[in-house]
């Protein structure tokens, strides 16, 4: 698939060095690395040829030189055209815009016909590109650091995950670096070779005790559990447990992937002689794995955790979602009534309607609302009015309070990472019986930090938080046109500084 890339570097640094300076310093210096990553490891748009492969024919920067010359030699060993874009006005305006517009229309028509046009940038003045895009049938992929806008995420064909860029792109690990306030170094994460081989040292080790082949979910959950840094959304940066499985190479280890699947040593096992033990969920039994994960949970449950629980149980049959390459066609290739899906934001919720209410993005009326929302009824519309257009997470108020200070606690006595003290934040809630996901936990943390907000500098009170938050949606609702009258203003304050004045 011929792809053509434009990179606005000044927007994506700029908003990577609001979360992290060491981010921003990642994608300057290294982007033949994360274009490695673009160009062999990023899942192709929707609708893509079969068996494509991604071939990045033009690579274009647009940089302002007065600002950023000193990381022209690195794109240039990456073998970007440097497009300079200086400022042309006392407030800094450069014309990077205008220039990838005309470049963009310019190789739309181009003989080559590319396939693809990827856009580096979260400026919103893109998205009647994109849509002229679509119009040609050409795809789309977008990386957007911030808080894109509805009409720009809906007008592109893939939206780049930011977790997923600085985890796996850039390669970024919190631990690599321990702030100096910190009183010991942090522990240095373990590199993906020596996940590999941690991984493949469990394996060979319960293959070596094993009389017959061992069900892929036994040596999956058994990994999870010993290896430590291994976790099931990345499997130690292969993306799925397949793909690390298929990267010991056939000579180390021998898997049947049909059913439920087996590893197993083809010098002493056959894979028709399973384990007895049955601890492999078949495909039959995830249905009621998944309706028994909903039934425990008072809100709509995160798809998020409901593909990790269906990974640690049946890795063989979630390793390629059962052929269907994704977890979202698997599900909805399953009977899973009366439980339905809503996948708009947050990566889809799965909710019961007898018990949740009707979730946002169905289009129903709510005729009943989940248990945590039972004091403020009248409220939840507005909320996910709000959550609908700008994504802010649907918690209710009393979350929403913990979470503030649960924030500032950890602050407190940690000094601030983005993805580890999302990761505690989320950790502790739990604990405290509140029913959150990481990624509600990091929408709000980056939402503080696009505001300006210094962790351990500035003030660090639940109230200042929640201020701020509240402030950045206003500002959101504006972006997307929510009219803020009174009524929506009073919906605010009560959801998320729970009735404080502004």
């Amino acid at each position: 698939m011929k792809s053509a890339l434009f990179v606005d570097f000044d927007n994506v640094y700029s908003g990577l060095r609001k979360l992290d300076p060491r981010l921003a310093d990642l994608f300057a210096q290294r982007p033949q690395d994360w274009l490695q990553w673009l160009i062999s490891s990023l899942g192709l748009p929707d609708d893509a040829p079969v068996d494509a492969k991604r071939r990045v024919l033009v690579r274009r920067c647009y940089l302002n030189p007065q600002a950023y010359q000193r990381f022209r030699w690195s794109f240039n060993l990456a073998g970007f055209e440097i497009i300079d874009c200086p400022a042309l006005t006392s407030e800094g305006k450069t014309s990077t815009d205008i220039h990838m517009v005309l470049d963009t229309i310019d190789l739309l028509q181009h003989e080559a016909h590319y396939d693809e046009f990827i856009i580096f940038s979260a400026d919103a003045d893109f998205t009647p590109v994109l849509r002229k895009l679509r119009r040609w049938d050409r795809r789309t992929t977008v990386l957007a650091i911030g808080f894109p806008s509805a009409a720009y995420r809906a007008s592109a064909d893939l939206l780049i995950d930011v977790d997923t860029f600085v985890r796996d792109a850039l390669g970024y690990r919190a631990e690599e670096a321990a702030p100096a306030t910190a009183p010991e170094p942090a522990p240095t994460r373990p590199s993906q070779q020596d996940l590999t081989q941690g991984a493949l040292t469990v394996t060979l080790r319960m293959l070596a005790e094993s009389d017959g082949a061992v069900p892929l979910a036994r040596v999956a959950a058994t990994i999870l559990a010993q290896v430590r840094g291994i976790d099931a959304e990345s499997w130690a940066g292969y993306g799925s447990f397949r793909k690390l499985v298929e990267s010991w190479g056939a000579d180390a280890v021998s898997a049947d992937w049909r059913s439920d699947g087996v590893l197993f040593d083809p010098k002493r096992h056959h894979p028709a002689k399973m384990d007895p033990e049955p601890v492999a969920a078949g495909l039959a039994e995830l249905p009621d794995l998944i309706r028994q994960e909903v039934a425990r949970s008072p809100e709509p449950v995160p798809c998020a955790r409901l593909a990790q629980v269906l990974m640690t149980r049946s890795a063989g049959i979630t390793a390629d979602w059962n052929g269907m390459g994704s977890f979202r066609r698997f599900i909805e290739s399953l009977d899973l009534s009366p439980l339905r899906f809503n996948w708009s934001g947050s990566g889809g919720r799965c909710y019961d309607p007898a018990r949740h209410g009707n979730a946002p993005g169905t289009g129903a009326e709510r005729e009943s609302a989940p248990t945590p929302w039972s004091n403020d009824t009248d409220l939840l519309p507005i909320a996910t009015q709000i959550h609908d257009a700008t994504g802010a997470p649907l918690l209710p108020p009393q979350t929403y309070k913990a979470l503030f200070q649960h924030i500032a606690s950890d602050v407190a006595a940690s000094a601030f990472e983005l993805n580890e003290t999302g990761k505690r934040v989320r950790d502790q809630m739990r604990a405290d019986g509140y029913v959150i996901a990481r990624s509600d936990v990091t929408w709000v943390l980056r939402g503080l930090l696009f505001r300006s907000h210094v962790f351990g500098r500035d003030d660090d009170a639940p109230e200042n938080l929640a201020k701020k938050t509240a402030n950045n949606i206003r500002s959101l609702c504006l972006r997307e046109q929510l009219v803020l009258d009174q009524t929506v203003e009073g919906a605010i304050v009560r959801w998320i500084r729970n009735g404080a004045s502004v």
